[in-house]
């Protein structure tokens, strides 16, 4: 069989920062996950050593299932540096109702006792890219037998808070154990625009790439800003929306609606640009506004802005056509709610 390398249920297929990263769990990695599952054996939740013939099984009859679901119950990944495989892991027990999932990782047996802090937590950063921003999730949390102490300062200088402990709770070699549960909410989230985010969107709308990407690119003055955003702010077919990301203002979101059509608009703070939130805002922001509407959503982006085109089909706008606004080439797209 020809072994599946994409996910249905997301866009990307690789996730990286420097020189590591996450893609989709690699069928030629089966035989190096074996060997370190069976190693690592007392803290896994596994009765007994797996043999080739498990994993192969285990590969073509489970894990390729899970490529084409578009709601799997688990995501798995290889870890990668440069390109080598020295771990694995993923979402595991996923809910996509109450939009939370369980973390697994395990690494190179060989690495753990040196390495385990780093590569735990640049697994941390690499996976929440996928749970947070790409599919939206609201929580992770972790499950672990008390027996590996050295896990906890690593997931908790990541941001992640003990919840719980179940004591007692597994009977490890003979005697009970606790187990301990970590989790991160998270961090980006909406709030309505507020009369005292005026000072701070003005900032935004005259930010040089702002402009640059404008249909009206010359700069603003604040008291038209201040006139334009009193006005917006009471307007019932104006719906704003701030992103925060950890509780820090970090771009706005606007839908300027009408009886011909749906017009969203989005600008990103300086700070937060050039890291993935694109598609996150525009999908959380979209996924708001298809609660309370059942209109299509239109979006104008001069030819030029590729990095805004890109952003807006991964996040499942398609364009319908090419379009001229204020006598300048532009893409039309579109998202409906059945997207």
């Amino acid at each position: 069989m020809i072994f599946p390398t994409r996910y249905s249920c997301m866009n990307n297929s690789a996730w990286v920062r420097g020189n590591y990263s996450i893609v989709p769990i690699r069928y030629e990695d089966r035989l190096d996950i074996m060997k370190w599952r069976n190693e690592q054996l007392y803290h896994l939740r596994q009765a007994k050593p797996l043999t080739e013939d498990d994993q192969e099984y285990y590969f073509k009859n489970v894990v390729a299932d899970l490529f084409e679901k578009k709601r799997p119950g688990q995501l798995l990944f290889s870890y990668l540096e440069n390109g080598k495989c020295i771990g694995y892991g993923g979402m595991v027990h996923i809910n996509w109702v109450d939009q939370n999932a369980e973390l697994s990782f395990i690494m190179d047996t060989s690495l753990e006792p040196v390495h385990f802090h780093k590569h735990w937590q640049q697994f941390l950063e690499l996976i929440e890219q996928v749970a947070f921003l790409e599919l939206q999730l609201h929580k992770l949390f972790t499950y672990a037998f008390d027996i590996r102490p050295h896990l906890y300062g690593a997931i908790e200088e990541k941001g992640y808070v003990k919840e719980a402990v179940l004591n007692d709770h597994c009977l490890i070699n003979g005697a009970y154990k606790d187990v301990v549960i970590h989790s991160k909410i998270n961090p980006i989230k909406l709030r309505a625009v507020r009369s005292e985010d005026k000072q701070l969107t003005f900032e935004w709308a005259n930010d040089k790439l702002t402009r640059e990407n404008s249909f009206h690119s010359g700069s603003i003055s604040f008291n038209d800003h201040v006139q334009w955003f009193d006005k917006k702010l009471i307007d019932p077919d104006t719906i704003c929306y701030i992103i925060e990301v950890a509780d820090i203002p970090a771009g706005i979101v606007r839908f300027e609606v009408s009886e011909a059509e749906t017009v969203i608009g989005i600008n990103i703070a300086r700070d937060f640009r050039g890291k993935g939130y694109a598609v996150s805002f525009l999908k959380k922001a979209c996924a708001e506004f298809f609660k309370h509407h059942r209109k299509e959503i239109s979006a104008y982006i001069k030819k030029g802005n590729l990095a805004s085109l890109k952003a807006f089909e991964r996040s499942g706008f398609r364009i319908v056509q090419e379009a001229n606004v204020f006598d300048t080439p532009a893409y039309h797209l579109k998202l409906t709610t059945n997207e």
